[in-house]
């Protein structure tokens, strides 16, 4: 089976566990992405993890654990709109100790490079488990619903699965100007112009099928999947070619790990909760 067809049943594999989690149970979806952001700090850690480099890699996924474990459960449970505050809030105030930790535990370590270790270490959580919190945050918070799922939280996974094939398909037939050579030598200009076009065309569609979520938002919501998740892309793909690898695993066949799959959102959700937050649509 070419790589092409293995890509898209696996995405198109993804997509239906997913929305069908959304649909079904805000604890199945995530109990999901529990085990993604495990495995998701398992790749991590253990890509980094050098003879000159040894983060805390159990310290790491339990703390990116309890991060992510801490920030679903609380918006899991009920409470009353005057908390909803401080439950929102939890996703960037918990990782302030777990951070303090971080020095705590190295003191005790025999490793070189301590403090190269610590900040290998933060990054981890930082990087991986806290955007995945905040996809649990957007789950659970959203008051905007469409065929019992959250609005946002589909909308974001819909423009973030089109943009990446659109630009994944087009780029790879028509794709001639390279859009950032020296970190991801196979993205194009025009396979990020076609992934842009259908980005924001769905948004306008899914505006007309939710008119609940004023158009401002959706094309907010499209713009920022486009500008911060190409930079997730171009992130990641400067970690790997910063270690001489090609993909950061391959558990999911035909896109490598579970890094290289959820690129794109790992640096696009802060930016599009912190959006909607003071927008107050969450």
């Amino acid at each position: 089976m070419s790589n092409f067809w293995t890509r898209t049943i696996t995405g198109l594999s993804m997509v239906f566990i997913l929305l069908a989690a959304l649909w079904f149970s805000g604890w199945v979806f995530m109990v999901i992405f529990l085990v993604i952001n495990i495995l998701g700090l398992w790749e991590f850690y253990g890509l980094i993890t050098k003879e000159e480099i040894q983060p805390q890699k159990y310290y790491g996924i339990a703390a990116g654990t309890l991060l992510y474990v801490v920030t679903a459960v609380t918006s899991l449970i009920p409470h009353s709109p005057e908390d909803h505050l401080w439950f929102s809030l939890i996703p960037f105030i918990l990782p302030i100790p777990l951070f303090s930790l971080t020095f705590i535990v190295e003191v005790y370590r025999k490793r070189p490079n301590p403090l190269v270790n610590i900040a290998v270490t933060t990054l981890g959580f930082y990087y991986v488990s806290l955007p995945f919190s905040l996809l649990i945050y957007f789950n659970n918070a959203d008051v905007l619903h469409f065929w019992g799922m959250p609005v946002i939280l589909v909308g974001y996974f819909i423009f973030t699965w089109l943009y990446d094939t659109a630009a994944y398909l087009y780029g790879r037939q028509f794709g001639k100007h390279k859009l950032f050579e020296r970190i991801s030598p196979k993205k194009t200009w025009e396979g990020t112009i076609a992934g842009a076009i259908v980005t924001l065309f769905s948004a306008f569609l899914l505006h007309l099928l939710v008119t609940d979520l004023p158009l401002t938002d959706w094309l907010a919501l499209a713009s920022m999947v486009l500008f911060f998740g190409t930079q997730g892309d171009l992130v990641e793909s400067l970690i790997k070619r910063s270690l001489n690898i090609k993909d950061s695993g391959s558990i999911l066949p035909g896109h490598g790990g579970i890094l290289d799959r959820f690129d794109t959102m790992l640096i696009s959700a802060p930016f599009v909760f912190l959006y909607f937050f003071f927008r107050h649509v969450i």
